[in-house]
């Protein structure tokens, strides 16, 4: 473990308190860590040991984390056969964890209009990041979320009206609606109430739709595929804000021992190779787009 991070991140043997499974072999899975859950901050990840009999942990972010109760939430699609194992954990069980890993997300307190955009997997930030808002009074939080497939949750119409959002885009989350955080969905796969496109499609059409007085009050958070990033650093440029871009990356050790998840980022001075695990996973978008 890099010598920086020691004593931020803990090593626990967590129990599986539920696992819920969703469409498109998607899972939100719920561990007792208590370690983990008081201290994770929206952005960091977990290094989960999915099986004995499966050598390498994966890095999944962290979608919630309630210390008082002493667990953290985990949202995440099979892919491969370290999940695969994983998906077939049952409540009781337990694995080992490494967590809460890396930079989060850091709000400016003069940017009081968050916009949130997460795409797929890239979700779990934007709920965990929207969840920590709501209890802050002074920020007003936008979630736009976008997927292909099922989103990991049973969408619904909004009670909640958002200027600037097309007609007829009105699916929302349940969860974030419960929490009075406006949210909508997009998708190509048309799915009912969904934008039909892209997520920073969407976002764009809602920035497109503020005054130069409340793009200053305006940052974008971003987490999904790399060229959803890459398209969230080209909006920000657009609408002249601020944007954070949560990275993913194949990671080795996940602790920044490895330097196996490195990428090029552009510093004061000059060009520097930045760790995803420990460095990031948060990066301000305009130094790595």
């Amino acid at each position: 473990m890099s010598a920086s991070h020691r004593g931020t991140i803990f090593l626990e043997e967590a129990r599986v308190i539920s696992q819920l499974a969703y469409d498109a072999e998607q899972f939100v899975l719920r561990l007792a860590a208590p370690r983990a859950a008081a201290h994770a901050l929206p952005g960091t990840f977990a290094h989960l040991a999915c099986d004995a009999s499966i050598l390498m942990r994966r890095p999944l972010s962290i979608m919630r984390a309630n210390a008082a109760a002493g667990w953290i939430e985990i949202l995440y699609k099979v892919v491969g056969a370290g999940l695969q194992a994983l998906a077939a954990k049952k409540a009781g069980d337990s694995l080992s964890v490494l967590a809460p890993i890396g930079r989060p997300f850091t709000v400016q307190p003069g940017r009081p209009r968050p916009l949130l955009l997460g795409g797929g997997v890239g979700i779990p930030p934007m709920v965990f990041l929207a969840e920590r808002l709501k209890e802050q009074r002074a920020y007003r939080p936008l979630v736009l979320m976008g997927s292909e497939v099922p989103f990991p949750f049973r969408a619904r119409p909004s009670a909640t009206l958002i200027a600037g959002m097309p007609a007829g885009t009105i699916a929302c989350m349940p969860l974030l609606e419960e929490w009075g955080v406006p949210s909508r969905l997009a998708s190509k796969a048309d799915f009912p109430g969904c934008y039909s496109g892209f997520v920073t499609e969407l976002a764009a059409e809602y920035l497109a739709s503020l005054s130069d007085a409340q793009l200053q009050q305006v940052e974008i958070f971003s987490c999904g595929p790399t060229a959803m990033l890459r398209s969230s650093a080209a909006l920000a440029r657009r609408f002249g804000v601020p944007c954070q871009v949560s990275l993913e990356e194949f990671m080795a050790c996940g602790v920044g021992g490895c330097a196996g998840c490195a990428v090029e980022v552009r510093t004061a001075d000059g060009v520097a190779m930045k760790r995803v695990c420990v460095d990031g996973p948060v990066f301000d978008a305009y130094t790595v787009f």
